[in-house]
């Protein structure tokens, strides 16, 4: 895992800071104009996907070690794509940018502390694995929050420039996450193999239910298209570069990584699905909606 570890916080950091590129605080601002959006999109993200991937790990009867790594994927916060497939599908890009950047912000604390319940859980205490409660909270902050926190002032201190450089650093965003992912399923594919019967059908199932529970959520709440889209996308749409991380770093477990890679690779594809699905939708008769909309 040298390779891994040697290079996947930068690219973490990296990703996070792209994200905050994009960012302008008049996004938080629009965003908090509509509170009904935003305490759905946290609702869905920090508590649904969680409890969510709890229903999934202990109904399938996962492994403790694969339902750990479902648990600390289930916890990561959205993943940076989703605002390009929220655009993709019509939904409100500025919604689903702002979702991302405050749930990464709200992960230095839920994230452990959801991990540490399913391990405290799924694990038993004669394996001997201690909680590097502390250490986790230190290590996604100064790998999530503050690359995020930096991207934004930078954006603010040179728009002009930053607007230059960021589909460049999208780009190179893309291609780290795709990177991470690949050395990933190589480094562990033996462990995937293995587990692929349960991790496989476990993680489509997570998908599919967050998809619509989120979007379930939002027609309970009264959302209107766009925001419903923009949630639905972020619930569903997880950092698994940071699943990633957490395993292999921080748990020191790189076997506990393969639901974050089995997940990237499929919640791409759940999500597309989703996009076209609402495309689809804006050019039925009678839906009220053009397709030039934005």
């Amino acid at each position: 895992m040298s390779v891994l570890t040697q290079w996947l916080p930068l690219a973490l950091a990296f990703i996070m800071l792209y994200l905050g590129l994009t960012l302008h605080v008049q996004d938080f601002h629009s965003v908090l104009q509509r509170p009904r959006a935003l305490v759905a999109g946290l609702i869905g993200q920090l508590l649904m996907v969680p409890l969510l991937g709890f229903g999934v790990a202990y109904l399938l009867h996962l492994e403790p070690t694969m339902a750990v790594g479902l648990m600390v994927l289930a916890a990561c916060p959205g993943g940076v794509s989703s605002g390009l497939l929220t655009h993709l599908a019509r939904g409100d890009v500025a919604l689903s940018i702002s979702l991302t950047a405050v749930t990464s912000v709200a992960a230095v604390l839920t994230l452990p502390l959801v991990v540490d319940g399913a391990m405290r859980f799924f694990m038993s205490s004669g394996m001997g694995i201690e909680f590097p409660l502390g250490g986790m909270v230190r290590s996604i902050f100064l790998l999530t929050t503050v690359p995020v926190l930096t991207g934004m002032a930078l954006r603010a201190w040179q728009p002009t420039r930053v607007t230059r450089i960021e589909p460049i650093a999208g780009r190179i965003s893309t291609a780290l996450f795709i990177l991470v992912v690949f050395v990933t399923f190589w480094d562990q594919r033996q462990v995937l193999l293995n587990n692929l019967s349960t991790i496989g059908p476990a993680s489509l199932l997570l998908n599919v239910t967050v998809l619509a529970g989120a979007w379930f959520l939002c027609r309970q709440l009264g959302l209107v298209r766009r925001d419903r889209i923009s949630v639905v996308t972020e619930c569903g749409l997880q950092n698994s570069a940071l699943g990633i991380y957490v395993c292999v770093q921080l748990l020191q477990s790189p076997a506990m990584s393969v639901p974050s890679v089995v997940y990237a690779l499929l919640m791409n594809g759940g999500a597309l699905a989703f996009v076209v699905l609402m495309r689809l939708k804006l050019r039925q008769p009678g839906s009220g909606i053009t397709t030039g909309a934005p």
